[in-house]
């Protein structure tokens, strides 16, 4: 028997079927001295009236509502849940996971102060294989899972001996690592890179991640919002609904950490170098204007902004009024990118969303001035900032 509780969070949006699935599963393999934490987020498909008849017979459960008429998404519930959380741990689970029995030993076995545990992922091949995981086809709907071929097959897959470096869902945590990052930022509401920025700031943060291949959920895979038939998904289509939100999150993310979500072959984060850039184009017109703004700090254009400032400012948190500027400004960047707006091509391009490894890895760099293919870099200063984003 494990010593420690563990507070299992999911929130929910027009996912009942799957919630029921998982909740089943967790009291089935892992009894009911865990506490589970369920969010009913703006659904319309009977989740919050299940909620209320699941608390008449289950003691260990708080469930939540959102009455507000519009999605607030795992960037709010995530945090919101884990404040009321009673326990300890938490583990931030979805709702179309299904827990294999002995999971709960395996988080208790591995998991301290400064470490991050991850079950690993047992999942049909919706999505391309990888070493993180395990494909292998249970069924892709409740109705259809064949839960007695899983729970028969799980020693097959089962190596107690062994652990990767890798965070994904399902992780658990201490309550209070969590916090020493900040929980999940609202950059990123209400989801898409979310994860990829929190695991970020935990390892720059000091955590260590520790993948259990001795427990496993079996993913029914990106049935939230990615391939929800609610949002207009289905499995193996995106719905539009996700489509928006990771396009618009991820020019945030590069916004906040001047790099596409990067990680190694196992899921362990690798956080690149983050510089004060400035940019300085001539010849910029809006398309040009769309494309590079969220690769830099600040952008110096000598284009009219506003129509671009109006379109985009609904989809970020960052004030857009203070990253763009007429070219006339003078600059205050520790790096300075001067080119020709109309001489960008996809090689130009490549090498902006590569300036910060190219910089972090020149061994010879200094203060002085260079020319890269279109580019003349200024470097005034160096300093990286990625550390001020840990919290």
């Amino acid at each position: 028997m494990n010593n420690r509780v563990i507070s299992f969070i999911t929130p929910s949006r027009n996912n009942l079927k799957y919630l029921k699935w998982m909740y089943n599963s967790i009291r089935k393999n892992l009894g009911y001295v865990h506490e589970i934490l369920l969010a009913d987020d703006d659904s319309s498909d009977g989740t919050w009236e299940w909620l209320q008849e699941l608390k008449k017979t289950d003691t260990n459960i708080k469930v939540f509502k959102n009455d507000t008429g519009e999605r607030q998404g795992i960037v709010y519930w995530y945090d919101k849940l884990c404040e009321e959380s009673s326990n300890d741990i938490v583990m931030f689970l979805h709702a179309d996971m299904y827990v294999t029995p002995g999971l709960d030993m395996e988080i208790d076995k591995h998991i301290k102060r400064g470490v991050v545990v991850t079950a690993t992922r047992i999942e049909p091949s919706l999505h391309p294989p990888g070493p993180e995981k395990i494909l292998a086809d249970y069924g892709i709907e409740p109705e259809e899972f064949d839960e007695r071929q899983l729970l028969r097959d799980l020693d097959k897959f089962r190596d107690f001996t062994k652990t990767t470096e890798g965070i994904f869902a399902p992780w658990a945590i201490y309550k209070d690592d969590y916090w020493k990052v900040g929980g999940h930022d609202k950059l990123f509401a209400p989801q898409s890179k979310e994860d990829s920025d929190i695991f970020n700031r935990l390892h720059l943060n000091g955590c260590k991640f520790i993948q259990t291949w001795g427990g496993f959920v079996y993913h029914m895979t990106s049935r939230g919002s990615r391939f929800n038939p609610m949002a207009g998904g289905a499995p193996g289509k995106d719905s539009p609904e996700w489509i928006h939100t990771t396009t618009k999150n991820m020019r945030n993310f590069i916004r906040k950490w001047g790099t596409v979500v990067k990680h190694d072959s196992l899921m362990k984060p690798i956080v690149v170098p983050k510089y004060d850039i400035g940019f300085v184009i001539k010849n910029c017109n809006e398309q040009c204007l769309e494309s590079m703004e969220p690769w830099c700090s600040t952008i110096y254009v000598d284009t009219f902004a506003q129509d671009y400032i109006d379109k985009e400012q609904p989809n970020t948190l960052y004030d857009l009024n203070d990253r763009i500027y007429s070219i006339d400004v003078d600059t205050q960047n520790d790096i300075e990118v001067r080119f020709d707006g109309s001489k960008i091509t996809q090689n130009s391009f490549n090498i902006i969303q590569q300036l910060s490894e190219i910089l972090a890895n020149d061994e010879e760099l200094e203060v002085g001035s260079f020319e890269l293919d279109i580019f003349q870099i200024s470097i005034n200063k160096i300093k990286t900032y990625e550390r001020d984003l840990i919290k």
